[in-house]
């Protein structure tokens, strides 16, 4: 692990750990086992580590969101599966996200934020492509516009849960159930034959 990554992920623990207020830049270096000029080569100060944990979460999403969709299955299942591993991302790291979500909002590096989800929208997109050209959803969908309205839909009602409903299972479950609802209505899902 080269020394920049060691620092988001020590940032991560010690942000998680003890807050992103209380958390110095000594407590990071001296996790990542680094000296402190070190972490100056790559951040100029802690809330810059913000976009570059941010970057870390969505590539950790887009992983696992990845090997969760099975690209032969129907573009309603493939979406389903979306939901459940995004779900699933946001229940296992809630904490991190809290953190993501605090530290962005609290300085400028917000305007990153479309940016870093640049790669999950176009991955997205091209689903939805591949689905309105083979028929399989309603023709009048505009691919990148409704990428981020799909990625902002199922992590704000991820969210909902997990960072501010105290991870309720079975709110979850509801949640899910609403989004997949709401996704089958707006796409209009259609069975297309091999």
């Amino acid at each position: 692990m080269g020394k920049k990554t060691a620092i988001i992920h020590s940032a991560i623990e010690v942000f998680q750990e003890q807050g992103i207020e209380k958390t110095k830049i000594s407590d990071i270096v001296k996790r990542a086992g680094i000296a402190q000029g070190t972490f100056y080569l790559y951040f100029p100060s802690k809330l810059s580590l913000m976009p570059a944990i941010a970057e870390e979460m969505v590539a950790k999403t887009m992983d696992i969101v990845q090997r969760t969709v099975d690209d032969r299955a129907a573009y309603s299942k493939q979406f389903e599966q979306m939901v459940d591993a995004i779900y699933e991302v946001n229940r296992e790291y809630y904490e991190i996200m809290a953190v993501i979500y605090s530290g962005l909002a609290s300085t400028e590096h917000i305007r990153e934020w479309e940016s870093i989800y640049a790669p999950f929208y176009e991955w997205i997109s091209e689903k939805l492509e591949a689905a309105r050209e083979e028929g399989a959803i309603r023709q009048s969908i505009k691919p990148e516009r409704t990428a981020k309205v799909i990625i902002g839909l199922i992590e704000s009602t991820a969210e909902q849960v997990f960072l501010y409903a105290h991870r309720d299972e079975s709110e979850a479950d509801r949640q899910k159930e609403e989004v997949l609802d709401f996704l089958s209505h707006a796409l209009q899902f259609k069975t297309v034959k091999s």
